[in-house]
Parts: C-alpha cells; structure tokens; sequence
C-alpha cells in the first residue's frame, strides 16, 4: 500500500513539473522601452512574428501610454494579420480606431482590417488542395468589401486606395458567385421564384459582374416557366442589350 501511495505521489509530481514546464512562456526582460521596441521591430522585420507579438503585447500592457503606444498597437495589428491571428487583429484594429479616431494612420488601418477580413474568408485546404469553396458563407468577403468601401469614401487620396479598390472587384466577384450559386440551387429545387428574385438581386447589386449574364439567363427561363411574359420579355431585353451575343438572343 505504502509502495502505491509512492508511486501515485511519483506520478503526480511528474506530472506537475511537466504542465509547470509546457504553461512556462518565456519572459520579457525589464528592459527600457525604446530597447524593447528595437527588439521588437527587428523581429518583425525579420518576419518572426510570433516573437515580435510577444515583445510588444509586452509594452503594449506595461506602457500603454508610453511615446511608442500607437506605434506599438498598429505593429501589433500587422504581426497578428501576418500570424493568421483574425480574432486578435479585428478586436485590435476596432480598439484602435475607436481610441484614435483621427490618427494620421487610420487609413491603414482600415485597409489592413479588410486584408484581414479577406484572409479570414481564405479557406485553407483551397489553398492546399485546390479545392473550389465559393458555396463557403461569405460574412467576411461581405466584411471586407465594406472595410475597403469605408476606406475609399472617407480616405480617397489614401496610398492604399488603389489595392483597396482592386481587392472590391474581387471580392464582388466572390460575393456574386456565392449568390449564383444559391441561385443554381433554387432551380435545382425547383424554386423558380427565388431563383428569379436572387438573379435579380445579383443583377442590381453586382451589375459589373461576370455572373450578371447568368443570372438573366435564368431570370428569363424562371419568369417563362412561371408564365410571367412581361417580367421574361424585359429580362430578355436587358440581356440582349448586354450581351447580344448569349444564346437565349437566337431562340
């Protein structure tokens, strides 16, 4: 019993000493500031973000009013998007802009919010295997695209505008697929109606889209089947004056 006893007590020290060991972070040192901060941007720099996340959450928390605070905040935003850390990047990027509403950098932060949005909506094994997720929910595309779109009507003159408004049209064509494609849905199951009005939806709120030519096609064949002449005749029309060369233009 005594031996039982021991080898429990054994175990459990054990076992101590190892979630002692694998909780154990290494520890900042107490040095100035301006000394962590060097420290920290070299590491950044040298794209070891994992470390740099640590040096400045470090002065982040130890002098949050310091002269390198804003500083220190907008590389914390960067490090973490760079880390694939989306939760702690957009809940860093919200504090910021509602603490510093009129800093001179604000346009960046923005725009690296809709980079994070947009690396949010990435799907890993598309990029791993080729897999094609256009049916994923677009709640961060959406995200983005408004990131992007506040970016460009409060910041037009911004450096970053012109990524920005490129990543939109990307992102438009992202948003418009993932509607054609409950669109196609609908008409599998029959659901003529919906499938009208989502194409119709897709036509008003992506117009420059490559899928808008789609959704009139099946704006067209939806309203015949469902015998509404008139709404299938103006569909048609606006699909002849787009593209006069589609098909349904010869039947």
């Amino acid at each position: 019993m005594r031996k039982k006893s021991h080898l429990l007590m054994s175990l459990a020290l054990v076992a101590t000493l190892i979630t002692g060991c694998s909780s154990t972070k290494p520890k900042v040192p107490d040095d100035p500031p301006e000394v962590l901060y060097q420290q920290a941007r070299l590491k950044l720099d040298a794209g070891n973000y994992v470390n740099a996340i640590e040096l400045l959450e470090a002065l982040d928390t130890r002098y949050p009013f310091g002269a390198y605070s804003n500083q220190v905040q907008l590389d914390l935003i960067y490090a973490y998007y760079k880390q694939d850390d989306t939760a702690q990047a957009i809940a860093s990027i919200d504090r910021f802009i509602r603490l510093n509403p009129a800093h001179k950098n604000i346009d960046y932060v923005f725009y690296i919010r809709g980079l994070t949005n947009m690396a949010a909506d990435y799907n890993f094994f598309q990029a791993l295997f080729g897999i094609d997720r256009q049916d994923k929910d677009p709640g961060y595309a959406r995200q983005a695209f408004q990131d992007f779109k506040t970016l460009l009507q409060n910041y037009p003159n911004s450096m970053y505008a012109a990524d920005a408004r490129a990543r939109m049209i990307g992102l438009k064509n992202r948003l418009a697929q993932y509607d054609l494609n409950v669109v196609q849905y609908y008409v599998k199951r029959d659901a003529l109606v919906a499938a009208a009005n989502r194409a119709a939806a897709i036509v008003e709120t992506y117009p420059d889209t490559p899928q808008v030519e789609t959704a009139l096609e099946i704006m067209v064949s939806s309203y015949e089947t469902l015998k509404m002449p008139l709404l299938a005749e103006h569909a048609r029309e606006v699909l002849a004056k787009n593209y006069p060369d589609n098909r349904l233009n010869r039947s």
